[in-house]
Order: C-alpha cells, then sequence, then structure tokens
C-alpha cells in the first residue's frame, strides 16, 4: 500500500508538472503595432507669389516664387526659382503664338526707397530689368509694356522686395507714340554738363523722362540705337580732349549699360573741342561746351 500511496503521489506530480506547462508557459505572442511618426517639415509661407492673368482670355499661372530686389535697387536677385523661369517659358509660349497679346510689366516702389536709376521712378527701373529678363528668353520688346507704380507696405523679407512687380497680358500694343517719340528726342536729346577733367553724372527729372522715352523708342521701333556723343572746352590741347570727350561718353554708356540698355545698341563718338555752342573766352561758356549728348539714331 506504501509503494501505490508513493506512486500516486508522483503520478500527480508529472499530472500536474505537465498541465502547468501546456497552460502557463505556452505563450502566444502578439504582434504590436507601433505607428510611425512622421515629421513634416513645416515650409515657410509664399509672401508674394508669381501670377501672370490674361485679362482677355484663359490664360492664368502661379509660383511659389517671384522677381525679387534689395531695398533701393533695380537688379534682379538671383538665381531665381525654377517656378518663375517656368512661368516666363509659358508666358514666351502663349503671347509669341498670338499678335493680338501683350504683356504689362509694372513694377513698384515705396517712398522710402532711394531712386538711384536714370529712370523717372525705381518702380520703372524694375519693370524695365524685368522687360530685359523677359527679352533674354526670348519674348520680342514690341510684346512688353511697362510702368511704375508708388505703393508703401510692400512685401518684404528682411530688405528684400518680394515680387514687386505685376503681370498682366493684354491686347494694347502701347506703340502709339513711339514714332513720335523718337522724333521728340532727336529735336530734344539729353545733354549732360561736366566740371573740367571730371566725368560724374546726375540726372534731373526732366532727362530721366526723356531717358524712359529713349527706351520706350528702342522697344518698339526698328532700327532704333542710341548715340553718345562727347565734347570739351578747349582746355588743353585738342588731342587730349579727344580723348576725353570719348572717357566720357564711354562713361555715360557704362551708365546706360547698368540701367537697362544693352551695350551692343550703343554707339559712343567724340568731338572733343571741335563743336563748340558758345565762346570758349568765357568759364560760362566754356562749361556749355563740355558736354556729352544723349540722343537715338
Amino acid at each position: 500500500m506504501k509503494s501505490l500511496y508513493i506512486i500516486g503521489i508522483l503520478l500527480t506530480i508529472i499530472i500536474g508538472s505537465f498541465f502547468n506547462w501546456v497552460l502557463c508557459c505556452d505563450v502566444v505572442t502578439e504582434e504590436v503595432e507601433i505607428d510611425e511618426v512622421i515629421v513634416v517639415e513645416e515650409k515657410a509661407p509664399v509672401i508674394n507669389p508669381l501670377i501672370i492673368i490674361d485679362s482677355t482670355g484663359s490664360f492664368n499661372y502661379e509660383a511659389n516664387d517671384n522677381f525679387n530686389f534689395n531695398a533701393s535697387d533695380f537688379i534682379i536677385l538671383r538665381p531665381l526659382e525654377q517656378g518663375v523661369e517656368d512661368g516666363v517659358m509659358q508666358l514666351k509660349e502663349y503671347v509669341g503664338n498670338d499678335a493680338s497679346k501683350f504683356v504689362n510689366v509694372t513694377g513698384y516702389y515705396e517712398n522710402s526707397e532711394t531712386n538711384n536709376s536714370a529712370f523717372p521712378n525705381l518702380g520703372l527701373a524694375r519693370a524695365n530689368a524685368v522687360k530685359n529678363h523677359l527679352i533674354a528668353q526670348g519674348i520680342s520688346s514690341k510684346k512688353i509694356n511697362t510702368f511704375g507704380e508708388l505703393q508703401d507696405g510692400l512685401p518684404k523679407q528682411d530688405s528684400i522686395y518680394v515680387g514687386p512687380v505685376s503681370f498682366l497680358i493684354t491686347n494694347d500694343a502701347n506703340v502709339k507714340d513711339a514714332e513720335l517719340i523718337v522724333k521728340n528726342i532727336k529735336e530734344n536729346p539729353i545733354v549732360l554738363y561736366f566740371d573740367t577733367g571730371k566725368s560724374t553724372i546726375s540726372l534731373s527729372e526732366e532727362q530721366r523722362l526723356k531717358y524712359q522715352d529713349i527706351v520706350r523708342a528702342m522697344d518698339k521701333v526698328d532700327d532704333v540705337s542710341v548715340l553718345i556723343v562727347g565734347h570739351t572746352d578747349n582746355t588743353g590741347n585738342a588731342e587730349q580732349n579727344m580723348v576725353l570727350g570719348k572717357n566720357r561718353a564711354e562713361f555715360i554708356k557704362a551708365y546706360l549699360v547698368k540701367n537697362g540698355i544693352p551695350s551692343e545698341e550703343i554707339v559712343t563718338v567724340s568731338k572733343g573741342q571741335e563743336q563748340p555752342i558758345a565762346t570758349n573766352d568765357t568759364e560760362e561758356g566754356r562749361a556749355e561746351n563740355r558736354r556729352t549728348v544723349i540722343t537715338i539714331k
């Protein structure tokens, strides 16, 4: 009996261990899904996107960037974003294929800015810079009209004006006065005066308006270029004065190139002391003779 008792105890231990192993140690592994955390980089908001619309049709383009300029400057900041370049190419295709389509480019400026350009205002200078970019991409100057407008509160990042230009496609060629402008410039050219031995320049408001007319005439009329003629008084010798007149003309040329007229469209010559318009016997007369004439040929 004692042996049977011991055997029973052993069987109980064995059976208990077996069921304990089956019920407790057969662990079912559950897959735990961990949601992947994706960090989305927050993009800076678009301050002033490039928008080109057709007031007479259905063309509409918008990019997340624009033509940008430093404060008190009219040089386009580069490189341009691809969206801006794509917009220019689409504009080229659209207006280039339609003889009735033209582009109005309006440049804006604020009262607080300084106008260091040859144009009547900084807005016109900025519009002209954009015009030159469009021309470089294959859009005819005859297709582009430029305007300048004062507008305070322009979109700005630090010292950079973001997109101070607007585009509007129109059916107005804006050429009705171009031939008259050419005639007026030839009759009343820009005349700049210099101190003896110096080459400095400062345009009056009237001269800035004439400069705008010259640029417009070159845009709209075929076979028009700028002629710059340097003159001197009779101080010094004739050979030196011929060189001085040429240097003054070249100085003005560099100024006009900076302000958007292509170098190849400007011709410079010197007349030295050969063509005085006043007597060289007085200081007043010599001052009138020290001049550089900007005209159209």
